[in-house]
């Protein structure tokens, strides 16, 4: 019995990291879609987070009851004249209506103002993360473009250093004159335990020798690598790989594409302690520079300099700037990705269902709160996108019948509104057992 609770408290924290994640990002999508309709003069008689048992409930002074229920993976706004949470029509309850009230009903209102209803979710939701992506950037700040030392890590002991405050001119012979041409140079220069550097110190230009700027030290940890499944914590240092020592991170890189995913041994340094690590590289499909997926085999960790550099602070503007671009920059790659998979350019296995969302979730979170917001962020823009697909069921299907309208001067019947609907809700489970099946059998 003592032997299986840390498993299940890592289940739990990982339930409570899914369930928090999903919660913000279905209460956002959700609540777009409400304080819209109110705007446009649409009555929700239900906004419900979770499904089933109702938990607790309250009805606010516009007649909405706000409910919380006890599934709480999902949720939903019923609009007056909705059949189900879903929007279908209630043929019955809008023709007892008069048209005072019909205009108030999803069915009834002007087409401007269902359209705009419907595509408030997924436009919620990428607000969300735009407002994320760049608080995050905000609290962080930004690496300076100045090569400069700013604060050390905790490294070994035998580490030589550059000093805080240090501004680096050249390494190795090549002059350095941003941070940027500090991480190519570094990508160049032969692996070595100690290079030489020239730096500016107390207003003079000294030369020194110090380690190989970029160390074989663990950065970030990818959620659910091999990485991750081994151990290996942020801010491990690799000192060597199969009994090889290893100075520069792209001795790493050269051995894990070696292994072709055969076992490596790491000897990793950890808050002044050695510990031995055993892990097999895995297959990844990831977004070239150049557009499409390149696979490469890896273990899940990026790497750093053995410096911290200075940060500047972030403005509002200009966050919000970068946040609009990362948006933008998922939207790519997911739609990338999507296509990539349909034609077999790379693995299906890249489709995550809900067991491995979850068990990203857990991962996020347990890095930090602001790598669980930015996973926040990142998944509230992928369930932004994937309701503007134009399948019945989803927020991008009715806005094809919205548009459908606007052409033809009336909706669709509303024999074929069930029947595109049936089709829609099929596509949907179908998908969602793939995508369920991947979790369990992909490796």
């Amino acid at each position: 019995m003592i032997d299986i609770l840390p498993s299940f408290g890592n289940f739990a924290f990982t339930i409570a990291a899914f369930v928090v994640a999903l919660s913000i990002i279905v209460a956002i999508h959700e609540y777009g879609h409400y304080i819209v309709g109110r705007w446009s003069g649409i009555h929700a008689e239900v906004f419900s987070l979770g499904f089933g048992p109702v938990l607790f409930s309250r009805v606010d002074r516009h007649g909405t009851k706000w409910q919380l229920a006890a599934l709480p993976f999902g949720g939903y706004v019923k609009f007056l004249g909705d059949a189900d949470a879903a929007s279908g029509k209630d043929g019955a309850a809008i023709d007892a209506l008069d048209a005072q009230e019909r205009r108030r009903s999803m069915h009834g209102a002007p087409l401007w103002a269902r359209a705009a209803t419907v595509a408030a979710g997924p436009i919620f939701n990428f607000i969300l993360s735009i407002i994320v992506f760049a608080g995050v950037l905000m609290m962080s700040g930004q690496a300076s473009e100045d090569p400069r030392v700013g604060e050390q890590r905790a490294l070994p002991e035998d580490f030589v250093l550059l000093e805080s405050g240090d501004l680096i001119r050249s390494i190795g012979g090549e002059p350095i004159e941003t941070l940027a041409d500090v991480f190519n140079v570094a990508g160049t220069l032969p692996s070595a335990a100690l290079v030489s550097y020239e730096v500016e110190r107390d207003g003079e230009t000294i030369a020194v020798d110090a380690h190989f700027p970029m160390i074989p030290i663990v950065e970030t940890v990818t959620p659910r690598s091999a990485a991750m499944d081994a151990g290996i914590e942020q801010g491990d240092v690799i000192m060597s790989i199969d009994g090889t020592p290893v100075f520069a991170f792209e001795d790493l890189r050269t051995a894990v594409t070696s292994s072709r995913g055969e076992t490596l041994v790491l000897d990793i340094w950890r808050a002044g302690e050695m510990i031995e690590v055993s892990l097999a590289p895995r297959r990844m499909d990831l977004p070239s520079p150049e557009g499409g997926f390149e696979t490469r085999w890896l273990i899940g960790i990026s790497g750093g300099l053995f410096f911290e550099p200075e940060i500047n602070r972030v403005g509002f503007g200009q966050a919000i700037g970068a946040g609009v671009s990362t948006v933008g920059y998922v939207i790519q790659t997911s739609l990338s990705g999507l296509w990539n998979m349909i034609t077999g350019a790379i693995s299906s296995c890249n489709l995550q269902g809900p067991i491995g969302i979850a068990e990203t979730s857990g991962a996020a979170a347990s890095q930090g709160l602001e790598t669980f917001f930015w996973f926040i962020a990142v998944l509230s823009t992928a369930v932004g996108l994937l309701n503007l697909f134009p399948i019945p069921v989803l927020d991008g299907g009715h806005l094809i019948f919205h548009a459908f309208e606007a052409v033809a001067g009336r909706p669709p019947s509303d024999k074929a509104l069930k029947l595109f609907m049936t089709i829609g809700l099929t596509l949907i489970l179908s998908l969602m057992l793939f995508a369920l099946t991947n979790d369990i059998f992909c490796p």
